[in-house]
């Protein structure tokens, strides 16, 4: 076993169950891969880490991993990762959904969690359908796009999972896909790294659902077509509009520095603290958070 092999293995709980539950060839665990050495390469303490998830394919991520873990209720897990981070503001707290899991049930938390600029790191991985369920359509299904939900074609636009985080509030918004593994790693670094909400769209297919219902092939080839189909963010600028809807596009989408909600509320606390009265308060005029 060489030093990389023995790095990947002292982040897994190996004893415990495996082999994993993810269809052979499936790009959930390129993720988990990706995630291992974003967090190696950064040194971090696995005590300080904690890894949320809710339910679905992603959300066995924590089982096979060894940091601080919670396995929390479909949709939910950005409510339970808030709570965790405001309660220990010291743990570098990462969230796995999926794209069902994250903006269908999960939408409202999605989306209050970035205004909110809570210091967390969410990573989507965006595979177009519910793959655990049997292959309902997600809010990410493309359009026209075949599912047990949809055998005729879906007719929903599909949410734009970069463009929402930006528009709520997300500091950091980063794309990749599973086929670009090494770049993904370094953008889950950056995001880990980042002050406030951030979040990376790891972009992945299910064959074994999505691929079969709309004959798009096997895992390889499905993996071929993300290759096909992304385009760096750079060489997307020179496109026209309508030929960047076809692409994937890669990189980092928004990267800005703003106070993250925890340093807020701190200050909420110390006024608190200093029986601050509300008149006080008002005096300090806008944002008066001083």
């Amino acid at each position: 076993m060489d030093k990389d092999e023995r790095s990947a293995y002292s982040y897994l709980r190996t004893t415990k169950k495996f082999p994993n539950i993810w269809c052979s060839g499936c790009g959930i665990g390129i993720v988990m891969g990706a995630l291992i050495r974003a967090i190696d390469r950064m040194g971090l303490d696995k005590n300080k880490i904690a890894l949320v998830s809710g339910i679905g394919c992603s959300g066995r991520m924590p089982v096979y991993m060894d940091f601080n873990t919670m396995h929390t209720t479909h949709g939910r897990a950005l409510a339970f990762a808030t709570g965790l981070k405001l309660a220990k503001p010291e743990l570098k707290v990462v969230v796995i959904m999926g794209d069902g899991d994250a903006l269908a049930i999960g939408g409202n938390h999605f989306i209050h969690a970035a205004r909110r600029n809570i210091d967390l790191t969410a990573i989507v991985i965006n595979n177009q359908i519910y793959g655990m369920t049997g292959g309902q359509y997600s809010p990410t299904t493309p359009l026209e796009m075949r599912a047990t939900t949809a055998p005729y074609g879906h007719v929903e636009p599909p949410f734009p999972i970069c463009e929402l985080a930006i528009a709520a509030g997300a500091t950091y918004v980063a794309r990749s896909t599973v086929y670009h593994a090494v770049e993904l790693d370094k953008f889950i670094e950056h995001a880990i790294q980042k002050v406030g909400f951030s979040l990376v769209e790891a972009v992945s297919y299910c064959h074994t659902t999505f691929g079969r219902l709309n004959k798009i092939g096997s895992a390889v080839e499905m993996m071929h077509q993300l290759k096909e189909m992304s385009i760096s963010l750079s060489a997307a600028e020179k496109l026209t509009p309508e030929e960047r809807s076809l692409k994937i596009i890669r990189g980092v989408l928004h990267n800005i520095d703003k106070p993250d909600y925890s340093s807020l509320y701190d200050k909420v606390i110390e006024r608190a603290k200093a029986s601050v009265t509300g008149k006080e308060y008002m005096r300090a005029g806008p944002g008066g958070l001083e």
